[in-house]
């Protein structure tokens, strides 16, 4: 299968979305950072932002939480690497919030 060509414009318009959505994404982490949104909150959002976030990334913008603990949390949880939370189901999520509940405790 080929790849399809894109015309100049579709390609500027194509990255300036994906600027938009690395933009959105850092500030939903910034403002968990600051502890404006709790963790249970961002775990139970339907919001696409969050949906698409890394687990990892979404770990080690918690407070109190750094690289380490990060990776322990979702070797602990079964997690790999490279799962964003929009791909957590049920019991992974429920599994995350005790894991970080007895960390943080």
């Amino acid at each position: 299968m080929a790849v399809p060509t894109i015309t100049p414009e579709q390609r500027a318009a194509a990255l300036e979305r994906a600027v938009e959505a690395r933009r959105a994404r850092a500030d939903y982490k910034a403002r968990i950072k600051r502890g404006e949104v709790d963790f249970a909150t961002v775990l139970s959002s339907d919001d696409p932002i969050v949906s698409r976030m890394r687990v990892y990334e979404l770990l080690t913008s918690l407070p109190k939480i750094g690289t380490v603990k990060a990776k322990k949390l979702m070797d602990d949880c079964r997690i790999v690497e490279n799962r964003r939370v929009g791909g957590l189901g049920d019991h992974r999520k429920k599994a995350l919030m005790a894991a970080y509940d007895e960390v943080c405790a």
